[in-house]
């Protein structure tokens, strides 16, 4: 009977500790999810701060890629104080091609660099308002403005040779790589145009610190860039031709603001870029300035932050 008993009767010593392993065990386990739980929120902010991390660092990225340039001017060359310079071409051996503008006095033009002196003029149609001007092989094509016509000339005694009309909103800008022609319009559209056909075919929307870069005006292609002069400003934006993003900017300021303090009061805006690819020589003008310079870059001694740009280059 006793042995019985003592069969029957609980061991409550072994039942406390079971109890107690079990709630060791559960405890062990919820510290395991617990330790988990941490790990995966631990490396999701891990990968949240990388991905934000990533974000500034391009972002920063694409504000230091914007470069800023001065100048240092090399030579100065006279300059026909009566050209409304629209479109300017350097030809090799000293020779300048130019475009001006203003009804009843729009031209194209043969010009000696050093001397300024014009030695061809074809004189266009009073009704035509001259603008961009780019050299393709033998022929010069020129745009005219608030038309959709351009006309074709003979580079070696400006001969007219035919009349053309392109797709672009207006007449402004001209550029060539030498296979294709780039135009602008005034607004904020570079365009790719077929030569053949004078076709569209490709255009990219220019912006700076997300605002369109409005008026390019005149253009030219330098060692795989478009320049483009912006209208009523003091800048030359740098553009890549593949797909329309900004690389830097020229300031020029100090050239017409020379010209002014030196009495040249009537001068108009900067426009006019020339390229001599063979000697690294960059030109600039501008409407009726008496003079054009062969400048040198260099980087932007002076701060600028994206509002100073804003001020002087985007009207």
């Amino acid at each position: 009977m006793a042995s019985k008993s003592l069969k029957k009767k609980p061991n409550r010593k072994r039942s406390r500790a079971k109890s107690f392993a079990s709630m060791a065990s559960y405890k062990h386990l919820y510290l395991r999810i617990f330790i988990l739980i941490s790990i995966i929120l631990l490396v999701c902010g891990i990968l949240v701060l990388g991905v934000s991390s990533n974000t500034w660092i391009k972002i920063s990225s694409d504000n230091l890629s914007i470069q800023l340039y001065g100048y240092q001017v090399v030579n100065e060359f006279p300059h026909d104080p009566s050209a409304f310079t629209q479109g300017l071409v350097y030809a090799g051996n000293d020779t300048l091609f130019e475009s001006t503008g203003l009804y009843k006095q729009s031209s194209v033009r043969k010009v000696a660099l050093k001397t300024g002196k014009v030695e061809i003029l074809h004189k266009m149609a009073d009704s035509y308002f001259g603008e961009g001007l780019t050299l393709l092989g033998e022929r010069l094509f020129q745009v005219t403005w608030l038309t959709n016509i351009g006309f074709i000339y003979d580079r070696k005694k400006l001969q007219q040779l035919e009349q053309f009309t392109h797709q672009m909103e207006d007449g402004w800008g001209l550029a060539t790589d030498g296979k294709i022609l780039y135009g602008s319009d005034g607004t904020s559209t570079l365009y790719h145009i077929d030569p053949q056909t004078l076709k569209v075919t490709r255009k990219h929307v220019i912006k700076f610190n997300g605002h369109d870069v409005r008026y390019l005006n005149e253009l030219e292609y330098i060692n795989g860039e478009i320049w483009a002069n912006v209208w009523q400003t003091d800048c030359i934006a740098r553009i890549s031709p593949n797909n329309g993003t900004m690389l830097g900017w020229i300031i020029l300021q100090p050239l017409r603001e020379g010209l002014i303090a030196a009495g040249h009061n009537g001068i108009d805006v900067l426009n006019g870029i020339a390229w001599d690819s063979n000697n690294n020589r960059i030109f600039v003008t501008g409407k009726l300035w008496p003079k054009l310079y062969e400048i040198k870059l260099h980087p932007a001694r002076k701060h600028f932050d994206n509002g100073d740009i804003e001020q002087l280059c985007l009207p």
